[in-house]
């Protein structure tokens, strides 16, 4: 056998092993496709009950669990800014049994936290997306004594007295982030307050110990509708249709303070894209129930829905984003 003929049958062996290695993924991908579900499944929230993402995963439940044939159970794991939970799911079977509900925080954590936060997950890579479920608006709010009603106003207000404290639900939070990015776009000087979560952030604007607030619209619904708080604009693309007569902040001139929060699923890296297609059918359908469209909107959050793909490319442009802000504005979660 001559050098060249060696080469060449070393190049189809070659050819016949990948082949070969390919199509044992694709058997047992097809395999666990079918058997899914064979179990319970269990949906991680990296947040307290009462949460967004622990909204969205009991009407998953409630909901999917029927069809399933499966009981499907919600786990709280808080912790690490949601990466304590993600990373409980980035080290689960990939099998669909267990899936991550988390708010876009996930995609913000690892530029605000100390490296290998979380135990080192990569939200990116350790994860695969599901659907984008839902959107809790964010918005800029007031107490009323500050007595303003416009952004316009608040930017007076601010200017009149350098130093008008806003409160957010934490260094490193979304609210954070629209803070900072508020503050660049209207050239205001305005002091950060950091709270531990929303609702003392919420509870502290209602009594007037700060006056300023961004925070999701869910956290607030029932505050401005009884006119404990006043609404100013939302800090996303979009106007929300929950409350579709309040403006953006960009209606107002007030460009590039856009957070467009979501709430989401992700399953472990090596789900099959079978059982990844399944669930977003399942959940998809969910979203457009009418009953379920009524209580998250009822609790200031809207229904999204849509591919893995085009959920994929938000985390990846929020990821790109938040890191470039988090770097411009020095944030961190200490």
């Amino acid at each position: 056998m001559t050098q060249e003929n060696r080469r060449s049958l070393r190049r189809r062996c070659a050819a016949c092993a990948f082949a070969l290695a390919a199509s044992s993924v694709f058997l047992v991908q097809s395999a666990a496709a079918q058997e899914f579900p064979s179990k319970p499944v269990t949906l991680v929230v990296p947040f307290p009950p009462g949460s967004g993402p622990d909204f969205i995963a009991r009407i998953i439940s409630e909901k999917v669990s029927p069809k399933l044939g499966q009981p499907i159970l919600v786990e709280s794991r808080p912790g690490v800014g949601g990466l304590a939970g993600a990373n409980v799911v980035a080290r689960a079977v990939p099998d669909g049994h267990t899936l991550l509900v988390a708010p876009n925080t996930v995609a913000i954590s690892s530029h605000v936290l100390p490296k290998g936060s979380g135990g080192g997950v990569d939200v990116l890579k350790d994860l695969v997306p599901v659907i984008k479920a839902a959107s809790p608006p964010l918005v800029l709010a007031t107490n009323p004594q500050l007595g303003v009603k416009t952004p316009a106003e608040l930017i007076a207000a601010a200017k009149r007295n350098p130093g008008l404290a806003y409160a957010s639900a934490g260094n490193g939070s979304p609210q954070h982030f629209a803070g900072e990015l508020f503050k660049k776009a209207t050239g205001v000087d305005m002091l950060h307050v950091p709270y531990k979560g929303q609702a003392p952030s919420v509870t502290e604007t209602l009594a007037g110990q700060v006056k300023v607030l961004f925070v999701a619209l869910s956290g607030v619904m029932g505050h401005i509708r009884s006119g404990k708080l006043v609404p100013l604009a939302v800090a996303e693309k979009q106007r929300t249709p929950i409350m579709p007569e309040l403006p953006t902040l960009a209606e107002f001139g007030i460009k590039g303070v856009e957070v467009d929060a979501w709430l989401g699923v992700l399953a472990p890296a090596g789900t099959p894209t079978a059982i990844i297609a399944r669930w977003n059918q399942e959940i998809n359908a969910v979203l457009k129930m009418p009953d379920v469209r009524a209580r998250l909107n009822g609790l200031g959050i809207d229904t999204r829905g849509g591919t893995p793909e085009e959920f994929g490319a938000t985390m990846r442009e929020d990821h790109e984003r938040y890191g470039r802000i988090a770097k411009e504005f020095g944030i961190t979660a200490g």
